[in-house]
């Protein structure tokens, strides 16, 4: 069976996202079809529209979600009808280098689903990172959905799919983040805020948010930021390294991913300490630093994948501590919006008015007119 519902799609580099009829067939061996509850319009879903990806148009985009399995392929035991599941684009393959030296979280081979969606006419769609969640249906691979509980706020705990996911994980599972550690995070957007956030749960003791807008720093403060610099009235290596005594911090996160940014990170860190870098370059950025200071200063330069997280660990993980009220989810949903809003809410994250704008698929009328 075929089912026909509506979905929003870029059909071209920089085109606007329309709402287009696209079919979804049932899922095959390995693959879940699940209903969209909730979705975040996240900066990599821009990145689509603009080409910045791949030019593999058209994209289905959305990709930080939380929906309810509605039908399972053969041999699929992880997940059943009627499960809550927040969808992931790491689905471990449990035998690729990676997975074979017990890092499952850097899989190489990580699954999609193996049929295509498609446009009404029979244009196959790329899913945005292999999911696809501004649509009132789509179809993943099993391994891409994580169970979880049904009495937490879809539009909360779909962000772990993939923003706040990769600003914890920066912090904690890259970083390295310890109990008394300094810790400042360049680019309090919500990759940053979430890498804030992640700090403070690690046990950080000194955590300094850099940002240029004072409404992402008050955010900032509010995930646990101990200390704030407005990077466009102060210098912002000078600023962490006397927060710090002079030295610099333990680690440093930048999640903005331009050169200028890494070199602030670079020599705003202690000697021996660490950079993560987890803001996404645009292909064309090139860096550069002196050799003999990326000797001399030591320590690490790391980048990181989705926070470096194991879905399946790390998403209940979170989840239960955002239950238990350690973890302020909701601060990150700024607004929650309709699917026909989602060029208007890229226009807001890109005047940095939002931290998210969640689109939400339960609250429109949905037609399913399927066909075999």
């Amino acid at each position: 069976m075929v089912h026909l519902v509506q979905g929003a799609v870029v059909l071209s580099k920089d085109a606007p996202v329309t709402l287009q009829t696209v079919r979804v067939p049932d899922p095959g061996p390995g693959e879940a079809l699940v209903d969209i509850l909730t979705s975040g319009v996240c900066h990599t879903d821009l990145h689509y529209k603009q080409g910045g990806i791949s030019d593999d148009f058209p994209f289905l985009l959305g990709h930080e979600a939380t929906g309810v399995v509605s039908a399972v392929g053969p041999d699929v035991s992880n997940v059943a009808p009627g499960d809550r599941v927040v969808l992931n684009w790491r689905a471990v393959c449990g035998t690729c280098r990676a997975c074979a030296k017990g890092q499952p979280q850097y899989c190489f081979n990580t699954a999609n689903a193996t049929q295509k969606m498609t446009l009404e006419d029979g244009t196959p769609l790329t899913p945005a990172l292999g999911i696809g969640a501004f649509i009132d249906k789509t179809l993943v691979a099993a391994g891409q959905c994580t169970k979880v509980d049904a009495d937490v706020d879809p539009a909360a705990v779909g962000l772990l799919g993939c923003g706040v996911m990769a600003g914890i994980g920066a912090a904690i599972n890259t970083g390295g983040v310890k109990r008394g550690d300094s810790v400042a995070v360049i680019g309090c957007g919500g990759v940053g805020s979430a890498a804030v956030a992640g700090a403070a749960l690690a046990g950080a003791t000194t955590i300094i948010a850099v940002d240029r807008d004072p409404r992402k720093l008050a955010t900032a403060r509010k995930l646990g930021a101990t200390h704030t610099v407005d990077s466009a009235s102060e210098d912002a290596v000078a600023a962490i390294r006397g927060l710090t005594g002079g030295f610099g911090a333990d680690v440093v996160i930048d999640a903005v991913g331009r050169p200028e940014t890494y070199r602030q990170a670079f020599y705003a860190r202690d000697l021996a300490g660490t950079v993560v870098l987890v803001g996404v370059p645009a292909p064309e950025m090139l860096l550069e630093l002196p050799l003999l200071d990326v000797f001399g200063r030591g320590g690490s330069l790391k980048s990181s994948w989705y926070g470096d997280c194991l879905p399946s660990r790390d998403i209940p993980m979170l989840i239960e501590l955002y239950k238990q009220g350690r973890l302020d989810l909701d601060t990150f949903v700024s607004e929650r919006i309709t699917i026909n809003d989602i060029d208007a809410a890229f226009t807001r994250m890109g005047q940095g008015s939002v931290l998210r704008s969640v689109v939400e698929l339960q609250a429109r009328p949905q037609t399913d007119l399927s066909s075999p």
